[in-house]
C-alpha cells in the first residue's frame, strides 16, 4: 500500500475510534493503484487468461517507463510482481465504463492496437502480447496526424529531438524539434492569436520567435528558428494549419541543421522557456497535450 493509502487508512481508523463512521466511497472513486482490479479500472495481467500479477489504472498513460523505481509496474501478488509493465503484459480486464485501447508504441502510436469494450476480459493479440507501450481511455475514432506532417503539410519531416531529448549540465530541452529542409512551409499546429513575433537571422545570434496564444486552452505555442512570414503581425488570429513561416536556422549555429522548435507553454507567454544555462525544466511534458489535439508524436 502506498504512503497516501496508509495515511487514509490510519485516518479512517482514528475517526471510527472516535465514534464516527465515515461514509464508504463508491468503487470507482475508491480505486487506487494497489494491484487489485477494482470497478472503474483498466488492468493489465502479467500472464495470459488474467493470471499473474496485476497493474491497475484509472486513466490513460502515454509512457509507462522502463526502469524502476519510476516505471509503472505490476503490483499484485503472483508472477511478474515488481516488473515494469512495458512490453510485459499478456492479458487485460477493462472494468471501466469506456473503451480502452492498447497501443504497440508509446504516446498512443503505432499501427498495431487493440480495443477492449467496457467489462471485456481477454488476451492481447499477437503483435501486442508483451509488446504493450501505452493505453488510452476513450480513444478517438478519427485518424491521427503526425506532428511532423502537420507542421509542414507534406511528408519528409521528422522529429529530430523530443521534449527533454537531451540533458546537459548547461540546460534541458523544453520543446520538440521538428526538421525538414530550409525553405519548407511551416504551419500552425494550434489556432490562436499572435502575441509575439521576433524576426531573427541565420546564425548563432538573432533567435526568431512566433508565439500564438489559444485562450480557450490557456496555452501558448511557440515556434523558434523558423523565418516568420513578412505579413505576420501581433494581434492576428491564426487558424490551425495556417502558413506562418518557412524553415530556417535563425538563432542557431551554421553547423546545426535547420529545424523548427515547437514549444507548448501553459498560460500566456511571449517567449520560449530558457534552456541554455538553465538545468530546470519550466514546461510540463507536452505529449498528452499534443495527443489531445489529434497528433501523433512523430
Amino acid at each position: 500500500m502506498g504512503t497516501f493509502g496508509k495515511i487514509l487508512t490510519t485516518a479512517a481508523a482514528a475517526t471510527m475510534l472516535g465514534g464516527t463512521v465515515l461514509a464508504a466511497a463508491s468503487p470507482a472513486s475508491a480505486a487506487t493503484r494497489n494491484g487489485v482490479c477494482e470497478a472503474g479500472e483498466f488492468c493489465y495481467y502479467f500472464n495470459s487468461d488474467n493470471q499473474g500479477s496485476v497493474s491497475d489504472f484509472t486513466g490513460s498513460v502515454a509512457d509507462y517507463g522502463t526502469k524502476q523505481p519510476s516505471c509503472y509496474d505490476f503490483k499484485g501478488p503472483g508472477a511478474g510482481k515488481g516488473k515494469c509493465i512495458k512490453n510485459e503484459a499478456a492479458s487485460v480486464w477493462n472494468r471501466s465504463s469506456t473503451t480502452v485501447r492498447v497501443y504497440y508504441n508509446s504516446n498512443y502510436g503505432g499501427s498495431v492496437y487493440q480495443d477492449f469494450a467496457p467489462g471485456a476480459k481477454g488476451n492481447l493479440k499477437p503483435g501486442l502480447k508483451n509488446q504493450n507501450a501505452s493505453h488510452q481511455f476513450g480513444p478517438s475514432s478519427s485518424a491521427r496526424v503526425d506532428m511532423s506532417y502537420a507542421l509542414y503539410k507534406t511528408s519528409g519531416g521528422r522529429i529530430s529531438c523530443g521534449f527533454d531529448g537531451y540533458v546537459h549540465t548547461s540546460g534541458r530541452h523544453e520543446g520538440i524539434d521538428i526538421a525538414r529542409s530550409i525553405g519548407s512551409d511551416v504551419h500552425a499546429l494550434v489556432s490562436g492569436q499572435v502575441i509575439n513575433v521576433v524576426r531573427g537571422r541565420n546564425g548563432g545570434k538573432g533567435l526568431s520567435t512566433i508565439a500564438i496564444y489559444n485562450a480557450s486552452l490557456n496555452k501558448t505555442i511557440i515556434y523558434l528558428h523558423s523565418d516568420p512570414l513578412s505579413s505576420l503581425r501581433v494581434g492576428q488570429q491564426i487558424a490551425r494549419g495556417q502558413l506562418i513561416a518557412e524553415e530556417a536556422w535563425h538563432g542557431i549555429s551554421s553547423s546545426s541543421a535547420a529545424h523548427t522548435h515547437v514549444e507548448m507553454r501553459p498560460g500566456r507567454k511571449t517567449l520560449a522557456a530558457k534552456s541554455v544555462g538553465d538545468p530546470t525544466l519550466s514546461n510540463p511534458n507536452p505529449n498528452s497535450f499534443w495527443i489531445s489535439q489529434g497528433y501523433n508524436i512523430r
